[in-house]
């Protein structure tokens, strides 16, 4: 099922180039170009500033290590910190994290914000010195970690 990033989030951290990770039905943009699946965006080109809310679970380790290799990303996952994941493609490579305050609601493919919120804690990840830098000017409420 494809869960939609709230629009405030990406209104607050765009524009961005590439969403390599779009919905199939997505009634704002999130980025420039949009892939969404049948496309495989980890096998696409990727140019520019990224935006990238993954698919959560075992696949969302892929896509954080592709954000790290492309170096111009901002990424959403839950704030697994302790994981594998985060050792790997977030504390040794991310220039900054942007612990959500509360835990946001998301969207379904037609717009509608979810009535559950996401059930866990989110976390924004930078990719490259400009989109930490982003974080400390964007307005969303939360906790800015530098590293």
């Amino acid at each position: 099922m494809d869960w939609l990033t709230p629009p405030e989030i990406i209104e607050a951290l765009g524009p961005f180039d590439l969403d390599p990770c779009a919905g199939c039905k997505q009634p704002w943009p999130t980025a420039a170009r949009m892939i969404s699946l049948p496309q495989d965006g980890l096998k696409e080109n990727w140019i520019g500033r990224v935006w990238c809310n993954p698919p959560f679970g075992s696949e969302t380790a892929a896509w954080l290590a592709r954000c790290a290799a492309h170096g111009n990303a901002v990424a959403l996952a839950f704030a697994r910190t302790e994981t594998a994941m985060f050792f790997e493609s977030v504390w040794p490579k991310a220039a900054a994290l942007l612990f959500l305050r509360g835990r946001p609601h998301f969207h379904r493919p037609d717009g509608k914000r979810a009535k559950g919120n996401s059930g866990g804690p989110i976390v924004l990840i930078a990719y490259g010195r400009g989109n930490a830098h982003r974080f400390l000017e964007c307005g969303l409420d939360g906790m800015t970690v530098m590293l």
